[in-house]
């Protein structure tokens, strides 16, 4: 009888640039925004992107989750908390785009953010905002009590 072994896999985190992060610490949804803002720039379908901090909350990473239409983009919890698990992120904010220029949060943004800030506790990965950016404007959970 052949025996059975299991593959064995490696896991890591491939930083895309050679660019260092500067030291960017998140105190508001104001630095948030102004922060996330420059990489939303032009996109013409919703993108949902996570900003992963320390424990001083310092910017460790920015992750691409997920690419939508301009209408959604799906989310699930385990690509959003993969990338923050491997940068050993304490803390994240979580931001999309409206291409429609209005940054009003649909009802799914709503329980989206829910699930994930849930996620978060289990995880030990705290959701300290979730911005949605419109075209001169954003929403942010924190500041609204979604949080």
């Amino acid at each position: 009888m052949p025996s059975y072994t299991a593959p064995r896999y490696r896991i890591m985190l491939v930083k895309e640039s050679g660019t260092h992060a500067a030291d960017v610490r998140i105190s508001d949804s104001n630095k948030a925004h102004r922060f996330l803002a420059p990489l939303f720039d032009g996109l013409d379908r919703e993108h949902f992107m996570v900003a992963g901090l320390d424990a001083k909350h310092a910017v460790i990473g920015i992750n691409t989750v997920s690419i939508g239409s301009i209408t959604l983009s799906i989310v699930h919890p385990r690509e959003v908390f993969k990338p923050l698990i491997l940068m050993n992120a304490s803390a994240v904010i979580l931001a999309h785009n409206h291409p429609s220029g209005d940054p009003t949060p649909s009802q799914e943004d709503r329980v989206l953010t829910r699930r994930l800030k849930d996620g978060g506790e289990l995880l030990g990965i705290a959701v300290l905002d979730h911005l949605v950016l419109g075209e001169s404007r954003y929403y942010s959970f924190a500041d609204h009590g979604g949080l």
